[in-house]
């Protein structure tokens, strides 16, 4: 089997990528080990339109070419075509890259050639029957390309090397929820003390499944845990007391349940440098997040500036038209964070007013997601908003502008995916929520939803 889960032909297969496989991945071309990769020139095309656009996929599109011209550098006309060794690292060349180019002088449609992906496609029957015995297959993250691939006899697959799970549901949601006693489940435990802290080193006589560094055990009786160190049976577990979680406070807010409390609790934590908050409407994560990161830069002055952002499908594309500069360009594209700002202040005297007043003395500044780009931001709190929209490669870019003393918060709903190829298993919010479970220094937590108005939960279970 290989990393897409395939079983691996007894000959190297041809995989034809598409654009969005690109823009999804930039790196995409390495990952189909010895097998022969091809970029048809219409790809090629459609990466040198989107390359120098305002759209956030313009920065992917220029990483993939440097990536192509980097392998084919110096190779014949001749070489492009039959495949140029794809060099990782320092170990032997593996797999070939070509550029995919018609050789028919009248070449026969399948599908009108209207559309990109039509010639695309013809090409590569094209290529197919010419070579009978090569195994061609189209790489897309387009369902209804592949739909018309398949439809025209041609093997075509989605793109699943980044994609960690294949079911959300088996994500961890932060905490355990144990039924009775926890420790019933507990056959033998150490028991110490220091600076204010009680920690228990414990071995399971019924072991808990899955439990990883970070994640918190709560259980029936009131007993709440976090899990600092996780080995097989025996885990070290900081005894957090249940009501001094439920009475924090940040910037006037109190937590209305456990789950929130644990969220408040990450995100105040000076050790915990990415904060990753997941859970439906009105679960409370911006809120949350935007109390905490006040109190952290107005009350006890840990950081220096709230850098906000989020991911909107279009923003990017249609931020240029907005009058303004750019804090007013991004405005009203952050609303849910002036929204939850006037929710902090709503029992003012004048709400209107007090929002303004924290704008003003507030170092929050409004990014679009190119200005975070090439930037690293020291002694500064990042809050994302909206990541299931981000793909695992932009995660990653925006996840590594974070410098010395700064914290990430990275917030989404994954049953609110709003951007095409994009679905709950491919979002990068899935992504970073598996690749940092055994992070010590980061924390997820799934908010359980909080309604957020008696019209709200009836719309969310009847609609």
């Amino acid at each position: 089997m290989d990393d897409h889960g395939r079983i691996k032909p007894t000959a190297p297969t041809l995989y034809a990528l598409d654009t969005n496989v690109l823009i999804h991945d930039p790196n995409a071309l390495l990952n189909f080990q010895e097998h022969h990769v091809a970029i048809p020139m219409t790809v090629l095309e459609e990466l040198d339109k989107l390359k120098t656009g305002k759209q956030g996929v313009a920065a992917e599109c220029r990483q993939a070419i440097r990536l192509i011209d980097k392998i084919l550098d110096g190779a014949s006309p001749e070489e492009v075509e039959h495949g140029v060794p794809i060099q990782r690292g320092k170990g032997d060349p593996s797999g070939f890259l070509s550029i995919l180019m018609s050789k028919s002088a009248a070449p026969v449609t399948w599908l009108p050639e209207d559309l990109n992906d039509n010639k695309i496609i013809n090409q590569l029957v094209e290529l197919k029957s010419r070579r009978p015995g090569m195994s061609v297959v189209l790489v897309t993250k387009d369902i209804n390309m592949r739909l018309k691939a398949r439809g025209c006899g041609l093997d075509s697959e989605d793109y699943h090397t980044d994609q960690l799970v294949d079911d959300i549901s088996l994500l961890s949601k932060g905490y355990h929820n144990v039924e009775g006693a926890f420790w019933d489940r507990v056959a033998k435990v150490d028991t110490r003390q220091g600076h204010g802290r009680t920690w228990h080193r414990v071995q399971l006589s019924e072991e808990l499944p899955g439990v990883n560094v970070n994640e918190f055990i709560i259980d029936e009786q009131g007993f709440v845990g976090w899990v600092k160190e996780a080995e097989g049976g025996e885990l070290l577990i900081l005894d957090l007391h249940q009501e001094p979680l439920l009475h924090q406070e940040a910037w006037g807010l109190k937590p209305r349940d456990i789950y929130q409390a644990l969220a408040l609790y990450a995100l105040l934590d000076p050790d915990i440098h990415l904060v990753n908050l997941t859970g439906a409407a009105g679960s409370g994560k911006t809120i949350l997040a935007l109390a905490a990161a006040i109190e952290q830069t107005m009350v006890n002055k840990r950081y220096r500036r709230i850098i906000a952002t989020r991911s909107v499908q279009g923003l990017d594309q249609e931020i240029g038209f907005l009058p303004g500069t750019e804090a007013e360009k991004m405005e009203p594209w952050l609303g849910a964070i002036t929204d939850n700002l006037e929710a902090l202040h709503m029992d003012d005297e004048n709400t209107h007013g007090s929002v303004d007043y924290i704008l003003q003395k507030v170092p929050l500044q409004f990014k679009s997601l190119n200005y975070i780009r090439g930037r690293s931001f020291q002694q500064s709190l990042i809050l994302i908003d909206e990541c299931q929209n981000l793909t695992p490669h932009q995660m990653k870019t925006i996840i590594t502008r974070a410098g010395s003393g700064s914290k990430v918060i990275c917030l989404g709903n994954l049953a609110q995916i709003d951007t095409p190829y994009l679905s709950a298993p491919s979002s990068g919010l899935t992504y970073l929520t598996e690749r940092f479970k055994g992070f010590e220094h980061g924390v997820h937590i799934t908010l359980q939803g909080v309604p957020r108005s008696i019209l709200a939960e009836y719309a969310e279970s009847h609609m």
